[in-house]
């Protein structure tokens, strides 16, 4: 577990951290979710399955037996109906979410947790399906047994599912006190306009790319993970180009700066 500077600010002492190097040297963390948030989470989940399950249950009740209900068969049709929904709403339910969401099912979202790959790229519905077909062995012998032990001993917090799908469950909140910075930040001017002399010249060709693709790509983020994103690229080229941090302000401007600067 890495360790915080006594009086820093960071994500809350019992997060792990995974951090992902890039080909171009830059590290990108992000704080991984525990057994606590994690449950609560599913408890959130398992309550609006209740929920939908119960209202089904009526409705498929009502409808069975009052279209047939002078048949014989009407109650077996029945069950097999509520047996089929209740399978597709339990193993489907996450998998659906996690697919349409991005790794977010609505308790995850809440939570602030997203599910995302080993690497640190988007989960595929193939990853979504995968890593939730293992929720039946993850959950034996009960509440999740063999799912929690796997978390609390396994190096990232996976559970079996997401050793399988090569996934893990992540925090999405920043830094405390980040965004903060980053909503005053946004609303001013940088220190210096596109155009102005960073040395972006003396980027590599990798770093060029890093911006690139972030630049690309930052409307498809979440506006915290997009800051976070940012601010990290504009701190560590700042610091080699020795750009003072007052003219990295607001970060997504500076690394504007630099495309635009590099590409002329």
């Amino acid at each position: 577990m890495n360790s915080e500077p006594e009086g820093s600010a960071g994500p809350p002492p019992e997060l792990d951290k995974l951090t992902i190097d890039t080909p171009e040297q830059l590290s990108l963390e992000f704080p991984l979710a525990g057994v606590g948030s994690r449950f609560l989470a599913m408890l959130m989940d398992s309550l609006i399955q209740l929920v939908v399950g119960l209202s089904l249950f009526i409705v498929l009740l009502l409808v069975g037996f009052g279209l047939t209900g002078f048949l014989r068969d009407a109650g077996i049709w029945t069950l097999a109906l509520l047996g089929l929904a209740f399978f597709v709403l339990y193993y489907g339910y996450f998998a659906f979410f996690e697919a349409v969401w991005n790794g977010q099912t609505p308790g995850k979202r809440y939570m602030g947790l997203r599910v995302i790959k080993e690497d640190g790229a988007p989960i595929t519905v193939y990853d979504a399906v995968s890593r939730n077909l293992l929720r039946a062995i993850d959950q034996i012998p009960a509440l999740y047994g063999v799912g929690i032990l796997s978390v609390l001993m396994s190096r990232r917090s996976q559970r079996l599912g997401d050793f399988v799908a090569g996934t893990v469950v992540v925090h999405e909140k920043p830094l405390e006190g980040l965004s903060g910075v980053w909503r005053r930040a946004a609303q001013q001017e940088p220190a210096r306009v596109p155009g102005s002399h960073f040395g972006a010249g003396r980027l590599t060709p990798e770093e060029f790319r890093v911006i690139e693709a972030f630049l690309e790509r930052r409307d498809s983020l979440e506006p915290e993970v997009r800051s976070r994103f940012a601010w990290q690229i504009a701190e560590r080229l700042g610091k080699s180009l020795n750009v003072p941090p007052e003219d990295r302000r607001p970060a997504e401007a500076f690394l504007e700066a630099l495309a635009q600067e590099r590409r002329s």
